[in-house]
């Protein structure tokens, strides 16, 4: 007991104690900093862009408050009963509370009057974010191993991997899988959503403000799950349009020696077997629809940046960039290669 409390004592225990500050100091400006790095990130939660991301980003904060409550008052009483019932020399043993009927009902009847009132918040924002809004944008998305198809079935426009949306405009997003279980997630629009096979669900999107919303499979589906990426671009509702019109339209006829002998290699090496190009014989459904696929950001559904490089790189081999992923590797030679690199570089 004595040398406890010379360790313990004020003195040696700041001596003991003072060598961790700033340590501690340094840590936790460290995780101030790398909050506030991923409050940036254009797929933080916790950064609404829509009604139901502000919904769910409410009932979130609605839920931390009570949490922390109910953490606040248990340790409080634990603090309490810790300091109030500790051992001193020649103490009674504190009397005990077992076979208290009260305080039994009582302290069973706690949790349940907590979560009943979280079940009367939550109900209202489940169901309003997956509720039909009317004049709503309908949009089919469904989920392949391992990326997405988009189709816009009122306007004819089919595309992969990018979800273009106007904003301010509520869009009814119907879910499908043609594969296996898959869930739909845009941290920033709305919550998850399953997507399973033969039965289709249903969610909706509203973005607030332009900008790029980053979106990935929130269920395991495969070796390439985490690859399984998508972009939602919301625009003013001119742009939207004229983004409509242009991915309505065929693709346009190769212009360049090495883009007409590129459409060659994709036909001859059965590339439309699993990808469509709109106004060719092209019309595979096993793959992405490419008919402006260079008009998009990303490739391998959001794995890489659109560019020539990285589109040859891709077209070399697939699974290089993208391991596990159903695109074959054709080992084309270099001068097949570049051009069908150019063909598809030129369908925007």
């Amino acid at each position: 007991m004595k040398a406890a409390n010379r360790i313990f004592s004020r003195q040696h225990g700041w001596r003991s104690w003072r060598r961790w500050v700033p340590p501690l100091l340094a840590l936790a400006a460290d995780a101030l900093a790398a909050g506030l790095a991923r409050a940036q990130d254009p797929g933080f939660t916790l950064n609404p862009a829509g009604p139901p991301a502000h919904a769910i980003s409410n009932l979130f904060n609605i839920v931390l408050l009570m949490s922390l409550a109910v953490l606040l008052l248990v340790w409080g009483l634990l603090a309490y009963c810790i300091w109030r019932f500790r051992a001193r020399p020649g103490a009674a043993i504190p009397r005990q509370v077992q076979g208290n009927m009260r305080l039994e009902i009582g302290w069973t009847l706690a949790p349940v009057v907590v979560l009943a009132v979280l079940a009367v918040l939550e109900l209202p924002t489940i169901f309003g974010a997956a509720a039909a809004q009317p004049n709503a944008l309908t949009v089919v998305a469904t989920g392949n191993r391992f990326w997405w198809g988009f189709e816009y079935p009122d306007q004819g426009v089919v595309t992969a991997n990018e979800l273009h949306i106007p904003v301010g405009v509520p869009v009814r997003v119907q879910l499908r899988s043609a594969d296996v279980i898959h869930a739909l997630w845009i941290p920033r629009l709305n919550g998850k959503t399953d997507m399973v096979p033969g039965q289709t669900n249903e969610m909706w999107l509203q973005a607030s403000t332009p900008d790029v919303y980053v979106g990935q499979c929130s269920e395991l589906c495969g070796i390439q799950h985490a690859g399984m990426l998508l972009r939602v671009i919301a625009e003013p509702q001119d742009q939207f349009n004229a983004w409509l019109a242009r991915e309505a339209a065929p693709a346009a006829a190769p212009t360049s020696d090495p883009a007409r002998q590129g459409q060659q290699v994709f036909q001859t090496n059965a590339c439309g077997d699993c990808h469509t190009v709109k106004g060719t014989a092209a019309a595979g459904t096993a793959g992405p629809d490419l008919t402006h696929v260079a008009s998009r950001q990303t490739l391998a559904s959001g794995v890489i940046p659109n560019t020539p490089e990285q589109l040859r790189r891709w077209l070399d081999n697939p699974q290089v960039v993208k391991p596990g992923a159903f695109m074959p590797t054709f080992r084309l030679s270099d001068t097949d290669l570049a051009a069908l690199t150019a063909y598809l570089d030129e369908l925007r």
